[in-house]
């Protein structure tokens, strides 16, 4: 398939960029190397150093493209936090963008990477993706705004656009060493170094943990699913089920073999108590089904940071 991915040097980016190029055809990646590394790009894919926000740089990524895998943003809440002007214009601003030029190019179908974080503190556990959206930072509103304007141009014009929304990813690549890492890879590099991992609150937050390739094949469902089925829509990614950060980091102590006790600080500001995904849309509609549980992405992700250490 000839497509293209934004953020493809990133995090989940260049593990989708990895199985696109490996089902053939063309394959791009724009990406301006802010967050995402040089090392991630696949040799078998068109680069194309530039951002979103730079119309004439998507105009020539898109251009003979018929799928556009659209990861590229300031990610995190607390980033959103510090700079929320920087936060709109890459993930609003670059999203419209995308979605005008993948317009315009004559693009068949575009996929728009969402955020479980457009839910706020959903009343409702599993949350269904029918639940009101009551973002609760800058980052969440940046990414409920993308949502619609996917959805609108869906309605308006000749093409189709699909909104997945992740749920707290985790995988190989995930940077600790990024100003705003998350909190997987804060952990284990913490556990390696014999170092007490920071918990902010009491640990008792509950998150609906995402192995990346999951997230990978969702994105390749999402481009296969029948038009008339998926597009204009929003769907969950994540496996239905919460662990809490007491209990990663248990799991995670057993993996590295270290038992050091975390370091207990104030709660984060935006942060929400439970986050549980109700996945049953993206299993019927995307026919999506996650194969990786927890502890066998945690292993394969200690492993994979093992292996970055000198």
């Amino acid at each position: 398939m000839d497509a293209l991915v934004t953020g493809g040097a990133g995090f989940i980016g260049s593990h989708l960029t990895d199985a696109l190029v490996a089902l053939g055809g063309r394959v791009k990646v724009l990406d301006d190397l802010s967050a995402g590394l040089e090392r991630n790009l696949n040799s078998g894919a068109e680069f194309i150093n530039g951002s979103i926000t730079d119309t004439d740089a998507v105009a020539q990524a898109v251009e003979g493209c018929e799928y556009v895998f659209h990861l590229a943003a300031h990610g995190a809440v607390a980033r959103s936090l510090a700079n929320p002007l920087g936060s709109n214009e890459a993930n609003v601003t670059g999203t419209l963008n995308v979605l005008t030029a993948a317009r315009d190019a004559g693009v068949r179908r575009l996929m728009f990477a969402s955020s479980s974080s457009i839910y706020g503190g959903a009343d409702v556990v599993p949350t269904p993706e029918t639940q009101p959206l009551r973002p609760r930072s800058p980052y969440a509103v940046s990414k409920m705004a993308g949502e619609w304007y996917v959805r609108v141009f869906a309605e308006l014009f000749e093409i189709e656009t699909v909104a997945l929304r992740y749920f707290n990813v985790f995988g190989p690549r995930q940077r600790p060493d990024s100003t705003y890492a998350a909190v997987i890879p804060l952990f284990i590099s913490a556990l390696l170094d014999g170092q007490p991992p920071t918990v902010h609150g009491d640990g008792m937050q509950s998150r609906d943990f995402t192995f990346v390739t999951d997230v990978v094949q969702a994105n390749l469902c999402a481009a296969r699913a029948p038009s008339e089925v998926c597009s204009g829509n929003a769907y969950n990614i994540a496996p239905g089920a919460t662990h809490s950060l007491i209990e990663l980091l248990d799991m995670l102590g057993t993996i590295t073999g270290s038992n050091v006790a975390p370091n207990f600080v104030a709660p984060r500001a935006g942060d929400i108590r439970l986050s549980r995904a109700d996945a049953a849309l993206a299993n019927a509609q995307l026919d999506w089904h996650p194969t990786h549980n927890i502890l066998d992405g945690l292993r394969e992700t200690v492993q994979w940071v093992q292996t970055q250490r000198p």
